[in-house]
């Protein structure tokens, strides 16, 4: 239903934008070229100009409400520019643009999804359980993962969250998992799960796993930083201890107010350190009666990650040299197979937020929901 309507909002912009030309022909005709009464053509450009204000306002209606590929920049520049002759329609262009291309492409993924239904072709033996990373939360009305849960549940998935703290200990953050999965587990009938965690949800996987390896059948980790990140190392130690302590007091009333429960800031921080990694590594070791697997993706330059990655690029890059935007690129392998994701197509790369379909762009040489398609497909054909 919203991609109808944004194809008829899209349609409504293009006639408008063919048409506003011909109608400014005509009125320099009428104008400068007939020796009809005004009284004659006058009320015909009337009719015109209404008719053209309903269809361009239906349009900019339509699609303002529907695109998802718009984005607040577009959005404000289109109205603050509406007024000014010449450069509204060079924005109405890309509006139009965008929202084709955004038509074609949802219709492309519609498509695909109605001749593989009946597949079922991520209907695995075990559930998913999507974890999440630090500094957020799985909430109804903002889904961490984008549009990645819809995509799967069409192709028959069945998914679950992790809901636990935003900001935790690693090993307390996998307590948590447990209780989860046990209250999966028991919904469901089912043995075990499919862990699919992104960023700092992959250590705290795998801290739920040693304590109790029997509750999982995989687990797949996208970003996750393994080996630590030297950033958070430098953050850790250099910043003065007052401003540690009073930037914890202020994340941790905040994520208390959010359903955080003993919220711990400075202990999820430290837990990401390579200083600390190194130690978990130690002695958290993998058991053999779990499949591990690790995913990891390159961002190509700072101003292609959407803020904040667009800030702590380079200096991450300082750090950890390759990196998403936040995690250098050495950190991500983990398991029996390791992929990094390279956008060979574009320059923009993939980040820390894109590879979960964070800002739900639809980005060129990387659809998103057909790599966690592609992925838990996979998992199928494995027998998990």
């Amino acid at each position: 239903m919203i991609l109808k309507l944004l194809k008829t909002g899209t349609m409504l912009l293009e006639v408008f934008f063919v048409s506003v030309f011909i109608d400014i022909a005509l009125f320099a005709v009428f104008l400068f070229g007939s020796n009809k009464s005004p009284k004659l053509w006058i009320p015909l450009v009337i009719v015109l100009a209404l008719i053209e204000f309903l269809i361009f306002w239906g349009g900019i209606i339509l699609t303002y409400s529907t695109s998802v590929q718009l984005g607040f920049k577009t959005r404000i520049a289109g109205a603050m520019v509406g007024w000014i002759p010449v450069v509204n329609l060079i924005m109405l262009w890309k509006i139009i643009r965008t929202c084709s291309k955004e038509v074609r492409f949802e219709t492309f993924v519609a498509e695909r999804d109605e001749k593989r239904k009946n597949a079922k072709i991520c209907q695995t033996k075990y559930p998913l359980l999507l974890v999440h990373g630090v500094f957020f939360r799985d909430y109804d009305h903002l889904n961490y993962w984008g549009r990645i849960p819809k995509e799967l549940e069409t192709n028959g998935a069945v998914i679950f969250y992790g809901g636990h703290n935003s900001a935790s200990a690693v090993k307390d953050s996998g307590r948590e998992l447990e209780v989860k999965i046990k209250q999966v587990l028991q919904e469901t009938g089912c043995e075990k799960v499919n862990i699919i965690a992104h960023s700092k949800g992959g250590l705290d996987s795998r801290a739920l796993i040693a304590a109790n390896p029997s509750l999982v059948a995989s687990l797949t980790t996208i970003n996750t930083p393994h080996r630590g990140c030297e950033f958070a190392d430098y953050f850790f130690h250099k910043l003065p201890e007052a401003q540690k302590q009073a930037l914890a007091a202020r994340y941790n009333a905040l994520a208390t107010k959010l359903g955080d429960v003993n919220p711990d800031f400075i202990a999820a921080v430290y837990d990401l350190t390579s200083t600390a990694c190194a130690k978990f590594n130690e002695e958290v070791k993998d058991h053999p009666d779990v499949m591990y697997q690790s995913y990891g993706s390159v961002l190509r330059k700072a101003r292609s990650g959407k803020f904040p990655l667009n800030l702590t690029y380079n200096m991450v890059r300082h750090f950890d040299g390759e990196n998403d935007g936040l995690v250098g690129t050495d950190s991500f392998p983990w398991g029996e197979s390791s992929t990094l994701l390279r956008n060979e197509v574009t320059k923009r790369g993939i980040s820390h937020g894109d590879v979960i379909d964070l800002n739900r762009e639809n980005i060129d040489g990387f659809d998103v929901r057909e790599f966690y398609v592609q992925l838990v497909h996979n998992l199928k054909e494995r027998g998990f």
